[in-house]
């Protein structure tokens, strides 16, 4: 069994209460809480970066998803606009969550609550290769078909 990656985490200020977590033991991704000195309220259709008042440095060959809350998105309408967000393994400023309230009432996003998942996910760096033709790989079933080519 290879060594468990080391997420390290640094507070930036005291609203940053508490570090990620995983709420369960078979939970993929490790809950974001707001660091908000007051209520904010999100209206419908706004969009806002939320601070979690944290820095981290991924492991290497790593990168953090930032993903909605299933919870948040069904109950609320709110949810993560880049779904999932990229932080790459070399960031170091503050982690901030872009939320967006999909829904029809102003939401109010209260200091410590949990905003968004955080799922730390290994990365294959790939070597670019331009070639003249993709002819020389073969055929696929797809072929040239885009969005909505395979099926309903």
């Amino acid at each position: 069994m290879s060594e468990q990656p080391v997420l390290r985490i640094h507070r930036l200020r005291e609203e940053a209460a508490a570090l990620p977590r995983y709420a369960s033991d078979g939970a993929a991704g490790l809950d974001l809480q707001a660091a908000l000195g007051e209520p904010l309220t999100l209206q419908p259709g706004d969009r806002v970066a939320v601070p979690t008042g944290l820095s981290l440095a991924l492991p290497a060959g790593h990168e953090g998803q930032v993903r909605p809350r299933s919870g948040l998105a069904l109950k609320r309408g709110i949810t993560v606009a880049n779904a999932p967000g990229t932080i790459d393994e070399d960031y170091r400023g503050e982690l901030q969550v872009l939320l967006v309230n999909l829904g029809r009432e102003p939401q109010v996003i209260e200091p410590g609550d949990r905003i968004a998942q955080l799922v730390i996910a290994p990365v294959t760096r790939v070597q670019v290769l331009e070639v003249e033709s993709l002819d020389a790989l073969g055929e696929t079933a797809r072929g040239h078909g885009g969005f909505g080519s395979t099926g309903r």
